[in-house]
């Protein structure tokens, strides 16, 4: 049996015959025989190649080629030069498997039906062998014992390698490349196509290579060239001592400018930069266009900072509008607070916003006056600076300007100018910056020495207060006007609220005795009460009041607000007061009540005589027959015609003037507002009987118990009250007595 290696595949022939597929009647194969002797070599295309041994020559005599593939197998003799034992070979695809002889001058490719291409190879052939379109050559060196090995590209048309060596016995392919010989390989790999994946391994052992001899700048070209296929971590880590930081710095370039670092590849070309002072090549490298990008800004932002590169990172946080960032180095490592602020109100309303409360407190305090000018320009109209087209809108935006009274901390002065100025601009501000624009008047008001400037502070916030916006928060305004003890303030607030037992309260604390006696003038007639308040104030004083004593008692008994009793009493606890102070009061009280009585002794011998009038003409109804002499109607005065109406009590009227203005058929119209005021008389002690529980209640909780009988018995609620409706019979004794009851208290029925 003999055996070949073709393309990683072994084909076997017999030695002595070779057998044709079947037939496709299933007729057994035909078998062909060789004669002795013979070398065969499978061409891949159904040709087998022959040759005739010569042993004494140790070459082939002759080449024929046999068509196995046709009836009778007939072959064609290609060429009658012959070569060494192991001196043919076949060759790839690449070279349509051409049948590759070696001789000592030339070497000839043959294909099955003709004879191919020679090349001039000079010097006797030992050994030759084929591998992905490079031929292999074993040759005896020229006056020497050593053997030459020669690689030939018979594609690119060069000696890819030639070696001297003791004794050549053969030459192997290892996992499918060629030791050490990687730019041959890789131009072998290049002509027949290899795939990327293929190269990058090629590039990757190539730079191991040169990494392992020490060569780092030349593996460093060759594992850039494996970038995309390669995980970067492989190379970075051969390349982080410091002595070779210049070969990874090429590396990291090269992943940017292929868009495939991340953030960690561009911290760390960053970062050696940096170390190698390399000033030019970090300009050139963060001022790309912005279509040119290949790093993360911000993480390129945050090296830079950190390695003391200012400069270079505020250049990248303002161009690709990383505000935050900007604003972080200028004012917390460049302190640039004037070129800061300025950065600010360049910004759209939001982001402005947004960064003056954040960062309003720092820019407060280093540059104040153009920090208050900017929040003024950001809560009334506000348009970026530098932008042409925010001019043409009609209308800027607005912050809320009570959100940014905390940045003003610390700086007063500052904060009034703000508040005024938006208070001024922008009447419709929220109520906090009128509230703090108060408490902010009221502490320089107390704390102010100059007389002229505090009476100047003592108007603009008594102003305040009355401009009607703290009429939602008026205890708040009451309090900071009392936690400053702004008397105008409260007293006005007080006022406001209607308040005035407090505004009196005030007085009486201070001690103010004639602007009690105002208080009660102003505000008496509303509550009443003032005037009994301030009686006891004065009475319990221990000094002499009889001035003002005399002036409220004259009030009181003017407008009847106490009784005297009430009054005595009340004086009676100043041991400075003596008779003489009500002597006046009682005097004049004293003769009211006289002169009260007398027209109530009248008036009782009025309702006597009429009562009895009244008894005479029930009796004479009784008795007698009533003639109606009336000869006009009491409505319309005219003269009284038939049919009438006529009533007990004397009135009479015309049938259709009755009809038309009485209210009831069975009252008089003329009467009826005087009746009706008895019967609500009535009715409102029938409704006062039942407050039992009440009565019980007061009775219960006043230190005076009698006078709490005398008032309910006063107002009639123990009266027994008897309604007579019907007449009883057989008791005419009684009669007119209940007679006189019913016309008193019910409505006189109308005669028919």
């Amino acid at each position: 049996m003999a055996a070949y290696l073709q393309w990683r595949r072994f084909v076997f022939f017999d030695r002595e015959t070779v057998k044709e597929p079947p037939g496709p009647d299933g007729a057994a194969a035909k078998p062909f025989a060789l004669p002795p002797g013979i070398a065969v070599c499978d061409s891949g295309r159904g040709s087998l190649v022959f040759g005739d041994i010569l042993p004494a020559a140790c070459g082939m005599r002759r080449r024929p080629s046999y068509m196995l593939s046709v009836k009778d197998y007939p072959h064609l003799e290609l060429d009658n030069h012959g070569c060494g034992l192991r001196c043919s070979s076949l060759s790839d695809p690449s070279q349509d498997l051409q049948f590759i002889v070696a001789g000592n001058e030339c070497v000839y490719l043959y294909q099955p039906d003709e004879r191919g291409p020679c090349f001039a190879f000079e010097g006797q052939k030992l050994i030759v062998h084929w591998y992905r379109g490079s031929e292999f050559a074993g040759n005896e060196a020229q006056n020497s014992d050593k053997q030459v090995l020669n690689i030939y590209d018979l594609c690119n048309k060069f000696i890819a390698y030639s070696s001297v060596f003791e004794d050549i016995v053969d030459v192997l392919a290892e996992w499918g490349s060629l030791k050490n010989l990687f730019e041959m390989a890789i131009n072998l790999a290049k002509s027949h196509h290899l795939d990327s994946d293929g190269l990058s391994e090629i590039f990757r052992q190539y730079g191991d290579h040169l990494y392992n001899k020490g060569n780092h700048d030349g593996a460093i070209q060759q594992y850039i060239r494996t970038i995309g296929k390669l995980e970067p971590s492989y190379v970075i880590r051969k390349f982080l001592d410091a002595q070779r930081i210049h070969n990874l710095t090429a590396y990291l370039q090269t992943l940017h400018l292929q868009s495939l670092a991340n953030a960690d590849h561009t911290t760390l070309l960053l970062n050696c930069y940096t170390k190698l002072k390399d000033s030019s090549k970090l300009e050139e490298f963060i001022k790309t266009s912005d279509s040119e990008v290949r790093f993360d800004v911000e993480t390129a932002i945050k090296v830079l900072r950190q390695a003391g590169y200012y400069s270079h990172a505020v250049y990248l946080a303002e161009k690709h509008e990383h505000h935050e960032w900007y604003l972080k180095i200028q004012l917390e490592d460049i302190k640039n607070y004037q070129e800061a602020l300025h950065y600010i109100g360049k910004l759209p309303f939001e982001q402005a916003e947004s960064n003056m409360k954040r960062y309003g407190k720092i820019l407060m305090h280093h540059v104040p006056n153009e920090t208050t000018e900017l929040l003024k320009v950001l809560c009334t109209d506000y348009r970026p600076s530098g932008d042409s087209d925010s001019h043409g809108m009609l209308e800027g935006k607005k912050a809320n300007s009570e959100e940014f009274i905390p940045v003003f901390a610390n700086n007063s002065r500052e904060l009034k100018a703000f508040l005024e100025h938006m208070t001024e601009v922008q009447a419709d501000s929220p109520q906090g910056v009128y509230d703090t624009l108060l408490e902010l008047r009221l502490q320089n008001w107390a704390h102010e020495r100059d007389e002229q400037v505090k009476e100047k502070l003592h108007n603009e916030a008594l102003t305040l207060l009355k401009s009607g916006r703290f009429k939602t928060v008026f205890d708040k305004a009451l309090v900071l006007c009392q936690m400053h003890n702004f008397k105008d303030g409260v007293l006005y607030l007080y006022e406001q609220g209607k308040l005035f037992q407090q505004i009196m309260h005030y007085h009486m604390q201070n001690e103010q005795y004639k602007k009690v006696i105002e208080v009660c003038e102003l505000y008496g007639d509303q509550e009443a009460c003032l005037w009994e308040q301030a009686l006891g104030y004065f009475a319990r004083k221990e000094e002499d009041c009889k001035e003002y004593v005399a002036a409220v008692l004259k009030h009181i008994e003017n407008k009847n607000l106490m009784p005297p009793l009430l009054v005595v009493q009340t004086l009676a606890h100043n041991s400075t007061a003596t008779l003489s102070v009500i002597k006046d009061y009682l005097v004049n009280k004293l003769q009211k009540q006289s002169r009260q009585i007398e027209q109530d002794e009248q008036r009782i011998q009025k309702y006597r005589e009429e009562t009895t009038r009244i008894r005479q003409e029930i009796e004479e109804l009784k008795a007698s027959p009533k003639i109606f002499q009336k000869t006009k109607c009491s409505i319309c005065t005219s003269a009284l015609e038939l049919p009438s109406v006529h009533f007990l009590c004397g009135h009479s009227f015309h049938q259709h003037c009755f009809e038309s203005y009485s209210e009831s058929d069975s009252e008089c119209p003329t009467c009826m507002p005087e009746n009706r005021k008895v019967m609500d008389m009535i009715r409102a002690q029938e409704q006062k009987r039942d407050l039992h529980d009440q009565f019980q209640h007061q009775l219960k909780c006043s230190n005076d118990g009698f006078s709490v009988v005398a008032d309910y018995f006063g107002r009639g609620v123990f009266n027994k009250l008897t309604l007579i409706t019907d007449l009883p019979s057989g008791k005419a004794a009684t009669t007119l007595e209940a007679g006189l009851q019913r016309e008193l208290l019910i409505h006189t029925k109308r005669s028919t």
